[in-house]
């Protein structure tokens, strides 16, 4: 198969990634010369982890891509925007469940009258990762729970740290 020479964005929280993110992330990182995954800041949200440890957590857990398949930017404001600026011309995102696909619909739509030029490409989850957020893996950590399986190695650690009482 050879590569597509497209530049890639995957937006998100990634707070923190999850395996369903880096299965999402590998499976783009198979068709696009470049995926630059963008952490968007969203205090609104309260991140648990700052951008760097977000970006660390997805380099360490991916380490064979490099810095030049696999780049990394922090961004606030449209994400068509950022996408023209770095001459991106595909937006990835994950579909777990049909309330995903309601959500992503819109935003793909919006961003599509925005910048035409730069189309969404949507990745099915693996039936492993289909109920597993960084949200229900953050609250099950925070109990004690195990997230073994759920969170690359080193998050899990991190949590286990973050949560520690």
């Amino acid at each position: 198969m050879t590569l597509s020479r497209s530049i890639a964005v995957y937006p998100g929280t990634f707070d923190p990634i999850t395996n369903g993110h880096l299965d999402i992330l590998e499976r783009a990182l198979a068709l696009f010369e470049t995926v630059v995954v963008t952490i968007a800041p969203n205090v609104r949200k309260n991140p648990l982890f700052t951008t760097d440890e977000r970006m660390q957590f997805i380099k360490d857990a991916l380490p064979s891509y490099g810095d030049k398949r696999l780049q990394f930017a922090v961004f606030e404001g449209l994400l068509v925007d950022y996408c023209k600026g770095r001459g991106a011309t595909v937006i990835v995102r994950g579909l777990r469940a049909l309330a995903d696909f309601e959500y992503e619909f819109q935003f793909a739509h919006m961003n599509r009258r925005l910048a035409p030029g730069v189309d969404t490409v949507f990745f099915m989850t693996d039936e492993r990762n289909h109920y597993v957020s960084s949200s229900l893996v953050k609250e099950v950590a925070s109990f004690g729970g195990d997230v073994t399986g759920l969170v690359p190695a080193a998050v899990v650690a991190a949590l286990a740290a973050k949560y520690r009482k």
